[in-house]
C-alpha cells in the first residue's frame, strides 16, 4: 500500500534528502577522464569463475567499515499483534526491512539524529525505531510511501565527534502506518500498529491420516455387497501421526467461518458409514452441488475448484486417486469370494472431504520445504533446512536475501499470512532469471551469475559515508555495464575489495560498483554490486 498524503513540510525534507542522495552519487563518480577499460573488467571477474573462492564472506556481514560500535545491552520483548505506539521513523529510500534482517545506518543528518536520539530515551519500545520504504513514481516523479514497515532495533551504537552516529539495528516486527509528524525536535515520528502474524498451519490427522484396519468390517460389507449387489460401505477408524499433525481442534480455530463448517461437513462424511452409489460421475456431482448450495464461498473454494484438475495433471505420482475418487472404493479383481474386492485403497484416502493436496497448499510447514528446496537449487546460499520446522522465520529469511527487485521485495512485506508469503516466494524463486535496467530495460545480468559474498546472502544493506543505505546484489559477471573511475580503496563494503561507479551503457544510470580485489592471490578477483532498488527482474 502506498500513501500520497503527505504533509508540505514533511515531504520537503524527504526531497532534500532524496536530492542530496542523488548529489552524492554524481560526487562518488571520479574523474571520467580515468575510465578502466570495460572488457579488461569483464575478463577478469569471468576468470575467476574458474577458481576456487578464498574470501571470507562472515567479515562482510560484520560491517567493519561503520568502526567500533558498541552493544546497547538491550532486547525488548516482541510486542503485541495490535499494538499501538508511537516510533521515530527512519525514510529510506530502496531499502525494505523484514523482521530478523541486519540494517546498517550511518546517521548523518539532524532529523535522523534527532529520531535516534527519541528512540533510545522513550519508554514504551526504548532503542526501536520505525523503517518505511520512500520512493518516487516513475510516471510522475511524485514521492509515495508505503504503508507497511518493519520496527528495528538498535543493537549497536556509536556516536562519532562530528555528531553522527553509526548504528547496526535487527528487524523485528512488522507494522501499519497509521499517521505521521514531524515533531518540535525535527524527528519524524508515526503512530502505527503492531501486525498480527499468524501460526503457521499444519494439515490435521483427521484430515489426511490413513485409515486403521477394517477388522470386524468385512462381515458388514459382505452383508451389504449381498443385499446391494456392487454396492460398497465404509467404515473408519482414527490413527494418525503426532509428529506430522496438530491438534484438529488448532486447525479448525485458524480457519473461516465457511471453511471451518465446510470442514467439519468434511470430516462428518468421511467418518460415516453409509452406503454410496457406485457410480464415480454421481460422486463428483454431489461434490458440485455442495458447493452450489454454499450460502457464502471463501477465497479457498474458488481457488481450489478452478486449480483442481490442472494440479491434479502435475501431481498424478503424488496422490493418484485424488478428484476421481474422493470417498473408498471397493475395486472388482478376477478372484472368488472375499478376493473378489479389495479393501487396500481404503486405508490410504483421506477422511476428509477436500483432497489432501488442498491442505498441503495452506500447509506453512509443507510449503517452508518448498521453498528450502526451491532456495537451495536458485541461490544455493545461505542453507535454508534449519528453519523450515519455522515457516514464518524462514519466510522472512528468504524475502530478506532474495536478489530481486526492490518492488518485489515490498510485496512479500506487505503479505498477511506465512501461507500465502511462502507460495509468493516459490513462484518469484521459479521464475526469477534475468536482471535488467530500470531506466532502460537492458538485460545486464542472469540468475547463473549470481555470486555470494557476503555470509548474509546474495542481497544485503550497506551503508555509505554519507549516510545512505543501499541493497546489494552480487554477481559475478554483467552485461552492457560501464566502469567510471580507478578503484577506492576507502569505505569498501568488502574487505580486500576497492570500488569504482558502475553505469549502464544504454542510458547512464548509475546500477551499482564492481568491486576489484587488492591482492592477486584473492578469489574472486573481481565482481559487481547492483543496487536492488535500479533492477527490475522477470520474477516482479
Amino acid at each position: 500500500m502506498e500513501d500520497d498524503g503527505i504533509p508540505e513540510s514533511e515531504r520537503l525534507q524527504i526531497e532534500q534528502i532524496m536530492e542530496l542522495e542523488s548529489e552524492e552519487l554524481e560526487v562518488e563518480e571520479v574523474d571520467e577522464e580515468e575510465v578502466s577499460d570495460e572488457d579488461d573488467h569483464h575478463s577478469s571477474a569471468g576468470a575467476s569463475a574458474s577458481g576456487e573462492y578464498t574470501y571470507d564472506t562472515s567479515l562482510v556481514a560484520m560491517h567493519s567499515y561503520l568502526g567500533d560500535v558498541e552493544d546497547t545491552h538491550n532486547r525488548l520483548a516482541f510486542l503485541d499483534g495490535g499494538a499501538v505506539l508511537t516510533l521515530p521513523l527512519f525514510y529510506l529510500e530502496g531499502v525494505v526491512l523484514f523482521p530478523e534482517a541486519t540494517l546498517p545506518l550511518r546517521v548523518v543528518f539532524p532529523n535522523f539524529i534527532a529520531g535516534v536520539e527519541r528512540a533510545m530515551r522513550q519508554v514504551d519500545a526504548p532503542y526501536t525505531i520505525g523503517v518505511v520504504r520512500v520512493y518516487r513514481d516513475p510516471s510522475n516523479g511524485r514521492i509515495r510511501l508505503s504503508t507497511t514497515g518493519t520496527t528495528a532495533e538498535i543493537r549497536q551504537y556509536r556516536r562519532l565527534e562530528d555528531g553522527s552516529v553509526n548504528i547496526v539495528a535487527r528487524g523485528q516486527q512488522r507494522f501499519r502506518l497509521k499517521r505521521r509528524w514531524v515533531d518540535v525536535e525535527g524527528s519524524l515520528c508515526g503512530e502505527v500498529r503492531i501486525i498480527q502474524e499468524d501460526v503457521p498451519l499444519r494439515t490435521p490427522r483427521e484430515a489426511v491420516g490413513k485409515l486403521a484396519p477394517l477388522r470386524n468390517s468385512r462381515v458388514r460389507m459382505t452383508q451389504a455387497m449381498r443385499l446391494n449387489g456392487c454396492q460398497r460401505t465404509r467404515q473408519s477408524c482414527e490413527e494418525g501421526n503426532d509428529s506430522d499433525a496438530m491438534s484438529e481442534g488448532s486447525f479448525e480455530s485458524e480457519l473461516s467461518s465457511a471453511e471451518r463448517r465446510l470442514h467439519q461437513y468434511a470430516l462428518v462424511s468421511g467418518r460415516s458409514s453409509d452406503v454410496y452409489d457406485e457410480s464415480v460421475s454421481s460422486d463428483d456431482e454431489k461434490f458440485e452441488r455442495h458447493f452450489e448450495i454454499q450460502p457464502e464461498r471463501s477465497p479457498l473454494d474458488n481457488y481450489t475448484r478452478s486449480m483442481h484438475s490442472d494440479y491434479n495433471k502435475q501431481n498424478a505420482d503424488d496422490s493418484p486417486r485424488v478428484g476421481k475418487r474422493p470417498f473408498s472404493y471397493v475395486q472388482p479383481c478376477n478372484k472368488v469370494g472375499w478376493g473378489k474386492y479389495t479393501i487396500g485403497p481404503l486405508r490410504d484416502v483421506p477422511r476428509a472431504f477436500w483432497p489432501s493436496w488442498v491442505y498441503r497448499m495452506y500447509d506453512s510447514y509443507s510449503l517452508a520445504r518448498k521453498v528450502a528446496e526451491r532456495w537451495k537449487q536458485v541461490v544455493k546460499s545461505p542453507n535454508m533446512d534449519s528453519l523450515v520446522m519455522k515457516p514464518d522465520l524462514l519466510s522472512f529469511h528468504v524475502a530478506s536475501k532474495m536478489p530481486i527487485s526492490e518492488s518485489a521485495r515490498q510485496e512479500l512485506l506487505e503479505i498477511d499470512g506465512t501461507t500465502y508469503r511462502l507460495r509468493r516466494e516459490i513462484e518469484l524463486l521459479e521464475s526469477f532469471d534475468k536482471i535488467r535496467c530500470k531506466t532502460c530495460q537492458t538485460l545486464i545480468a542472469k540468475r547463473s551469475d549470481m555470486l555470494v559474498m557476503s555470509s548474509d546472502g546474495p542481497l544485503g544493506a550497506y551503508a555509505n559515508p554519507h549516510g545512505f543505505v543501499h541493497e546489494v546484489m552480487t554477481l559475478l559477471r554483467t552485461n552492457g555495464i560501464a566502469v567510471t573511475g580507478p578503484p577506492v580503496k576507502e569505505f569498501s563494503w568488502f574487505p580486500g575489495y576497492a570500488w569504482s561507479i558502475a553505469e549502464c551503457i544504454t542510458c547512464g544510470t548509475q546500477l551499482g560498483w564492481y568491486f576489484s580485489a587488492t591482492k592477486k592471490k584473492m578469489r574472486p578477483q573481481a565482481f559487481w554490486g547492483i543496487r536492488s532498488s535500479q533492477v527490475v527482474d522477470d520474477a516482479s
